[in-house]
């Protein structure tokens, strides 16, 4: 071939590569509601997917608090912009069943898409608050916790407290917080964030008492509240009283307050089993965590805790590709090392029984036992009705109303009995507005 020729040949080669036409990335959008260093998690999450193959890119959106990430993804459904995923928080299940048409149950998303799916690898008590009564998983476990009690080993030395022997009760929790302020810790004995969450619906559960009819919900929407019953007021009857000289110190309605704990200011804290993450960066003093007490007298307590955290909802309205590309990421996150890994650094919940197993198998509980602590309260005992968890609609607005509540009983505005009869009535309200707008 002469030189020309063969200068001829390169160049169309050359046009010919550039003219062929590169196969786009198909983008899955999640939007989510965490921050700090689990936000870190979500991108290493969302970096090592798009590294392990080519055809798929997840591009991980924070979108506010969990209640502002739910709405923002309703909202950009019906304005036909949602993204592919959206985590929402597990009292949020509720509000995501109803919205006909706007999800995609992940079961069948994966069974469609050709993806191994197999609902009993993953540990029951969470994969049941995501499943409907007939066993099919409407959204994928993802950064689920349960509450338990954080305590300051120091501050526990300091007050003359036994370190390896935290309270398990709540009279010896209410003891220990008048010692640890005469100690010196006058601003908060102890604390909690989540305050419905901790103070009602994990209450409840712990010691088998109804939060309401159906089972909480989870049988049908037609249920009504019950939690004005005599252990939920003897519960605010005494945060009240302790309330009065800082024993017990209010710290809101979510977990805005968790820096009081890692400050140092208050030295017991409940809260969510995944705040490990901000316990290991920030406290600059020795830790532990414990179940949460419960009251002596309470028959068959404790019981087993409910899940908290979060779940990842797929949208309706995409095209199977796409879904394609959700599920390859949702197998990509049950793989049990990855599972492992996640749960050792977060402090969230393996979702899988696999890789509960491994991390148990490899010794790092003995090490790090407070990271086995809400998978020990989650499994105490068999579910039961009362137990199982909470399925109750528009959540959000009704956690306010039971957190305004608790406000105007801790401020003396109420008594602890009328405070909790007016947060059942008001909450009865709502779930009738929900159920007539679901059934319509």
């Amino acid at each position: 071939m002469s030189k020309a020729l063969r200068l001829f040949a390169a160049v169309t080669a050359s046009l010919a590569a550039f003219a062929s036409p590169v196969v786009a990335q198909t983008e899955i959008q999640w939007w989510h509601a965490m921050t700090g260093p689990n936000n870190d998690v979500i991108v290493k999450l969302a970096e090592d997917f798009n590294a392990s193959q080519k055809d798929y890119k997840v591009v991980p959106t924070f979108k506010g608090s969990y209640a502002d990430a739910m709405n923002a993804g309703i909202a950009a459904f019906r304005a036909g912009g949602a993204p592919h995923i959206l985590q929402v928080f597990e009292v949020g299940t509720a509000t995501m069943m109803s919205a006909t048409g706007a999800i995609k149950p992940v079961q069948v998303m994966m069974k469609e898409a050709g993806e191994a799916f197999d609902p009993t690898t993953y540990l029951p008590a969470i994969t049941g608050y995501y499943s409907t009564t007939k066993g099919e998983m409407l959204s994928f476990p993802f950064n689920s916790s349960s509450s338990v009690m954080w305590y300051n080993k120091d501050a526990f030395k300091k007050a003359g407290l036994d370190p390896a022997a935290p309270p398990k009760t709540w009279p010896e929790v209410f003891g220990a917080a008048k010692k640890l302020k005469a100690a010196g810790f006058d601003n908060c004995g102890f604390s909690t964030a989540w305050t419905t969450w901790l103070n009602i619906e994990q209450l409840a559960a712990w010691h088998n008492q109804p939060l309401a009819t159906r089972a909480n919900g989870m049988d049908g929407f037609d249920t009504e509240l019950r939690f004005n019953d005599p252990l939920h007021v003897k519960h605010l009857e005494a945060l009240v009283e302790l309330q009065k000289d800082k024993t017990f110190d209010y710290s809101g309605r979510t977990n805005g307050g968790e820096g009081r704990f890692t400050s140092g200011e208050c030295p017991i804290f409940l809260t969510s089993s995944g705040f490990f993450n901000a316990v290991k960066a920030n406290a600059k003093f020795d830790f532990g965590n414990a179940p949460m007490p419960y009251y002596p007298d309470a028959p068959g307590a404790p019981q087993n805790s409910i899940i908290g955290g979060a779940s990842l909802w797929v949208m309706g309205g995409k095209k199977p590709d796409e879904y394609k590309g959700v599920a390859k990421f949702f197998t990509f996150l049950s793989d049990t090392d990855r599972q492992a890994g996640l749960h050792t650094k977060s402090g969230y919940l393996p979702i899988t029984k696999a890789a509960y197993a491994a991390v148990k198998a490899s010794g790092f509980y003995k090490e790090a036992p407070y990271l086995e602590t809400p998978l020990l309260e989650l499994t105490n005992k068999e579910p039961t009705e009362n137990s199982r968890g909470l399925r109750l609609g528009n959540m959000v607005q009704i956690r306010d109303m039971w957190s305004e509540e608790i406000e105007a009983a801790l401020n003396g505005k109420k008594s602890a009995k009328q405070a909790l009869d007016d947060a059942v009535s008001r909450g009865n309200v709502v779930l009738r507005q929900f159920e007539k707008s679901v059934s319509r």
